[in-house]
């Protein structure tokens, strides 16, 4: 009992371990609390994007009270007793929202990630979380790691970063893309737990009543949907691209143990046949299935499964890998973004937007240009809605296990508000979501103002 109670202390209560250690750095853009104010605040002056329709209004001011949005007044209304902020004529949009993000696995390269000491993974998410909020996301869900200690960190004030959304561990099938057992680490005997499932990054499950055991654990937990694997990946070097994993009783369990908690599983495949099996399984929500075919993605269409897209395209925001037959795939892939893409679009597949960004912290950086690049595929003002108000749509799915209240991607009466004020115009492009240090003047989230530099 001592050994589990420190263990899920160890998972769900890193916080209050890593407490003494949370100092800012002297150049954190966090040497100060946020901002709170005690009136109103009404912004003024503005061209607002509300991440619902592709239009730029005129002609609205917005109103905030506390941590929601509560009206969009008229210029010229009476506002009473409020904090007025002058946007100067800015863009007014919601905060961004990254559908498939790693907390506590983007700021570390797979080998830190696979031998460092389990704490100082948590402490470098803390630091990277305030780095992604500065950036502009105000909202994550987080695809698989041990992000609920960091999620309880940023909601109780002890660190800064993103609302997230968590999955919990990935959930793997033995030989799956998030088993990363060494090979002299087989066989594993029942029972036996691996160094990746101590740590909370991923869950190895293999038969109904295990994968059953594990959703349960990660819904203990706090999860706010299941991540399961079902399929290979690019660079695995157990799992081939093209198997398909899980059979589809064993993601039925998945499935069953998280609509029982009022919630859906998203699935990591890539291939039409593992994306086929995961659909007829109840599985809602397909992340990356670059290599659907058009049978399948209508398939998804009709049934109004989500497709959580990303941009593997193989340019400049690609891995960088060694290894010949990764790189083989990795082509695969980019050429299958592109199609996905097109086919999303023409069969009106429900899509979201997210990055991926996994043990690769060089790419961090540029986080919202992995955002700005796919206007080669979408209009700027549809690509902004998506990252906003659509992919609130897909994380606001998580229903009773929604860890937060109020809508989610938008600016209307009800929204938390989670507000950006930037120097750009998205009507004619995103680029200036490349450059948030400069083009952000001003990051709001949960009503409170973490950056300003209107004056």
């Amino acid at each position: 009992m001592s050994a589990d109670l420190t263990r899920r202390m160890f998972l769900g209560g890193m916080a209050a371990a890593v407490l003494p250690f949370l100092t800012f750095k002297s150049d954190s853009a966090f040497a100060e609390q946020p901002k709170i104010s005690e009136r109103p605040i009404l912004l003024t002056n503005l061209r607002l994007f509300d991440g619902i329709t592709a239009t730029v209004q005129e002609g609205r001011n917005v109103r905030i009270e506390g941590n929601k949005v509560v009206a969009l007044p008229a210029v010229g209304e009476a506002p009473g007793d409020v904090e007025i902020i002058d946007c100067g004529g800015r863009l007014v949009m919601p905060g961004l929202i990254d559908a498939h993000w790693h907390s506590t696995l983007c700021g570390l390269t797979q080998m830190q990630a696979m031998t460092a000491d389990v704490p100082y993974i948590h402490l470098v998410a803390a630091h990277e979380a305030q780095r992604t909020l500065m950036r502009g996301f105000t909202t994550t869900r987080d695809a698989g790691g041990p992000s609920f200690a960091l999620k309880r960190a940023i909601d109780e004030g002890i660190t800064h970063g993103p609302r997230i959304y968590p999955s919990g561990a990935m959930i793997t099938q033995t030989s799956g893309h998030g088993d990363f057992r060494m090979r002299y680490e087989i066989p594993r005997a029942d029972g036996d737990i691996t160094h990746t499932m101590r740590a909370g990054v991923s869950s190895i499950a293999d038969g109904e009543s295990e994968v059953l055991r594990r959703a349960r654990e990660e819904l203990m937990l706090g999860a706010s949907q299941i991540k399961l694997m079902g399929g290979g990946g690019v660079t695995s070097p157990y799992d081939p691209l093209d198997s398909v994993q899980f059979t589809e009783a064993e993601l039925k369990a998945g499935v069953a143990a998280a609509s029982d908690w009022g919630t859906y599983v998203m699935v990591h495949v890539y291939t039409a046949k593992g994306i086929e099996r995961a659909v007829r399984a109840g599985v809602r929500s397909i992340e990356h299935g670059q290599l659907a075919d058009e049978e399948v993605v209508r398939m998804m269409a009709d049934k109004g499964i989500w497709w959580s897209l990303q941009p593997f395209l193989a340019d400049e925001d690609a891995n960088k890998l060694a290894d010949p037959a990764a790189r083989a795939n990795q082509l695969r892939v980019a050429q299958g973004t592109v199609k996905a893409y097109e086919m999303a679009q023409k069969f009106n597949v429900q899509t979201a937007w997210g990055t991926d960004i996994l043990f690769t912290p060089q790419n961090l950086p540029h986080h919202g240009r992995m955002l700005a690049k796919l206007t080669r595929f979408y209009q700027p003002l549809d690509l902004l809605r998506m990252a906003t108000g659509q992919n609130g749509e897909l994380l606001m799915m998580s229903g009773l296990r929604n860890p937060y209240e109020g809508g989610l991607g938008t600016i209307a009466p009800g929204s938390l508000a989670d507000i950006l004020v930037a120097d750009g115009d998205p009507t004619v492009s995103l680029d200036f979501l490349t450059d948030p240090d400069t083009n952000l003047r001003l990051i709001m989230k949960d009503g409170k103002i973490y950056k300003s530099t209107l004056v």
